[in-house]
C-alpha cells in the first residue's frame, strides 16, 4: 500500500531509500537520524502489519523528543469502511492514525489529494517546533497515484504548539545569581539539551561559569568526557559519586530532565533541602515528581541565550574546592571499581577500553539492559562525538537499527548490546552487510536477561523465570559470520587487547562477542525505597572533607 509512493521517490532520485527488514527497525533507524542532524527522520511502511510494527519505534520518538515523519500506506477510498459498523473492509485496512494518536504530535489519515502538499509541508513544520516529536500521515493507495504537479497548496494549520514566552534577562539573572551565592551549586542537564539543538551553546556557557555538570541518561553526550566541569551520570544506577553530588548540592539548576524515578530514585527526601530551578518547555513537568523548584518555563535555547547575556556581568567564583571533594568521591570507588577483582571479564572497562581506544568512532550506540547502564556509567565520550540510546520507552531493539542509521549518517559507529535486545532485530545484519557500514558491534553476552534477572535476585528469591530458565542465545560469533560480518568472541581480560587489535583494523563492520559471566550485576544501585545516595553495595565515603 506504499508502493506508488516508494516508486514515486525512486523515480525522482532525490531521497535515499533505506530498506531494512523490519518496519520496527525503520522507525528506530528514523529516530536515530532525527536525534543526530535535528532534521525530521523518516520512515514509511505499508498499512496494516507494516504500519502497525512502527508503533514502538513512533512512541520511543514520542517520549524523547525526536522529530521524525511517519508515513504509511492505506487502502484506496472506496474501500474504506468508513461509518460502516464493521471491523474492515479492504484487506489489512487498519485505523492507524487512531492507534498512532496517543504517541504523536499529529496522526492524519489524506483522503482528498488537494490537502497532500500542504499536509506534508504541515507534517514536517510540526515535528520540528516547539517541543519535537514523531508525526503520522496515512495516504490512501489512490490518493498515492494522483498527480501533484501545479497543485494548490492549501494551509493545514500543524496544530496547537505551546510555545513558552521568551525568558526574561532579570530572572536569568536570579537563577545565576543563587548559583554564585551557592557552596555547592550544581547543574543537571537531560535529554532535553539536545532536543532543543542547545548542546553548543550549554558547552561554551557551562565552561565560562565553571560550575560542576551532572547528567541523565540521555544528557551523556551535552559534554564530552574530557571536560573538567563533567562530574558523571546520575540515576538509580548512576555513578556514586555523580549521586552523592547531587544530593550535597546546596543549589541545582535543572536544564530538560523530567527529574523521573529513575533519575532521583523512589526515596526523594534528600532534595528537601536544595535550591532547585528548574527549566522546561513543559509547564506540568515541573514540581511534579520533587516539590518547591522554582519553575522557568521556557525552551532550553531561550533560557541559555538569556543566561549567556547576563553571565558576563557577574563575578563567578571558582569551585575548586567543590570540585576537588567531587573528585575524591569519584577516585574513592570509579567506574570500574564496582566488580570483584578476580572476575573473568569487567564490563565497565571494556566499554571504557574500547570507547577509548577507537576515537575516530563518531557515534556510540546502545541498545536496552544492563549493557545500556555500563556504557552509560563508562563510555568516554569526545567531544565531536555522539551517545545514543533509548530512554523514555526503553524499547529493547533500538540498538541495531539506530546504529545502522548512525554509521550510514555519521559515520563509523560503535554499538554496545545484550544479548537479549540483539536478536530482537538480528535480521538487520543483512542491512549493515549491503550497505558495508563502517559499524563495530560489542555484544555483551551473558546468556540471560540480566536486568530483570537481577530483579528477580533482589525481590523475587532469585527465581529466574522467563530470563534464565527459559531462556537462551545463540553463539553471536557463528551468526554474524553466517551474514558474512567478521567475527570474534573473548571471555578473559588477557584476550582483550588482541581482540581491540584485530577490531580496529577491520575496514567495514564487524563483530566482537564478549562473554560476561551470567551472575554479574549492574553495579550500583539504588534498591527501591532507599535515597539516592545509598547505593548497592554500599561504600563509605568518609574520605575528607
Amino acid at each position: 500500500m506504499i508502493t506508488y509512493l516508494l516508486d514515486a521517490l525512486h523515480r525522482d532520485g532525490r531521497v535515499q531509500i533505506v530498506s531494512l527488514h523490519h518496519e520496527q527497525s525503520a522507525a528506530m533507524a528514523a529516530d536515530a537520524y532525527g536525534r543526530l542532524t535535528g532534521r525530521p527522520g523518516v520512515a514509511m511502511a505499508t498499512s496494516g502489519p507494516g504500519a502497525i510494527n512502527l508503533l514502538t519505534g513512533i512512541a520511543g520518538s514520542y517520549f524523547d523528543s525526536t522529530p521524525t515523519v511517519f508515513i504509511t500506506g492505506q487502502v484506496n477510498r472506496n474501500e474504506q469502511r468508513g461509518e460502516k459498523g464493521i471491523r474492515q473492509q479492504g484487506f489489512q485496512e487498519t485505523d492507524i492514525v487512531s492507534m498512532a494518536h496517543a504517541v504523536t504530535k499529529g496522526s492524519w489519515i489524506v483522503n482528498d489529494p488537494a490537502l497532500l502538499p500542504a499536509t506534508l509541508d504541515a507534517a514536517f513544520r510540526l515535528a520540528v517546533e516547539g517541543r519535537p516529536g514523531p508525526v503520522l500521515l496515512d495516504i490512501p493507495m489512490d490518493v498515492q497515484r494522483q498527480e501533484m504537479s501545479g497543485m494548490p497548496v492549501v494551509c493545514v494549520p500543524p496544530g496547537s504548539i505551546q510555545k513558552p514566552a521568551l525568558l526574561s534577562r532579570s530572572l536569568a539573572k536570579e537563577v545565576l545569581s543563587a548559583l554564585v551565592l551557592a557552596d555547592r551549586p550544581l547543574i543537571l542537564v537531560g535529554g532535553g539539551v539536545r532536543a532543543a539543538g542547545a548542546a553548543e551553546h550549554f558547552r561554551a556557557w557551562s565552561q565560562r561559569i565553571g560550575i560542576p555538570v551532572v547528567y541523565s541518561l540521555m544528557g551523556v553526550d551535552v559534554l564530552p568526557s574530557g571536560s573538567p566541569i563533567r562530574v558523571g551520570l546520575v540515576g538509580t544506577n548512576g555513578n556514586r559519586w555523580a549521586n552523592k553530588a547531587m544530593v550535597e548540592a546546596d543549589a541545582m539548576l535543572v536544564l530538560g530532565c523530567r527529574l523521573d524515578v529513575r533519575q532521583t530514585g523512589s526515596n526523594i527526601d534528600g532534595f528537601s533541602g536544595q535550591r532547585i530551578f528548574h527549566v522546561d518547555c513543559v509547564e506540568e513537568q515541573i514540581n511534579n515528581r520533587i516539590k518547591g523548584s522554582v519553575p522557568i518555563v521556557a525552551g532550553i535555547l531561550d533560557f541559555l541565550v538569556a543566561a549567556e547575556e547576563v553571565t558576563s556581568s557577574i563575578a563567578w567564583p571558582n569551585r575548586r574546592e567543590w570540585s576537588a571533594r567531587i573528585d575524591r568521591w569519584y577516585r574513592h570507588r570509579t567506574d570500574c571499581d564496582e566488580f570483584e577483582k578476580d572476575i573473568p571479564l569487567n564490563p565497565n572497562w571494556v566499554v571504557r577500553e574500547l570507547t577509548r581506544a577507537i576515537p575516530s568512532v563518531r557515534v556510540i550506540v546502545t541498545d536496552v539492559g544492563q549493557n545500556q547502564l555500563w556504557a552509560a556509567q563508562s563510555a568516554c565520550v569526545g567531544d565531536d562525538q555522539r551517545f545514543l540510546t533509548p530512554g523514555g520507552l526503553g524499547a529493547m531493539g533500538f540498538g541495531l537499527p539506530a546504529a545502522i542509521s548512525a554509521a550510514m549518517t555519521s559515520g563509523e559507529t560503535i554499538l554496545f548490546s545484550g544479548d537479549g535486545g540483539f536478536q530482537m532485530n538480528i535480521q538487520e545484519l543483512q542491512s549493515v552487510v549491503h550497505h558495508a557500514l563502517p559499524l563495530r558491534m560489542v555484544v555483551l553476552n551473558n546468556q540471560s536477561l540480566g536486568m530483570v534477572r537481577q530483579f528477580q535476585d533482589a525481590y523475587l528469591e532469585g527465581r529466574y523465570q522467563s530470563t534464565v530458565w527459559g531462556y537462551s542465545a545463540p553463539d553471536f560469533e557463528k551468526v554474524a559470520t553466517a551474514y558474512g560480518v567478521p567475527s570474534k568472541t573473548i571471555s578473559k581480560t588477557e584476550e582483550f587487547s588482541a581482540a581491540l587489535a584485530w577490531m580496529r583494523k577491520q575496514k567495514a563492520s564487524c563483530l566482537l562477542q564478549v562473554m560476561v559471566d551470567s551472575a554479574i550485576d549492574l553495579n550500583p544501585k539504588v534498591k527501591f525505597g532507599n535515597p539516592l545516595s545509598n547505593m548497592d553495595p554500599a561504600v563509605d565515603f568518609d574520605v575528607g572533607p
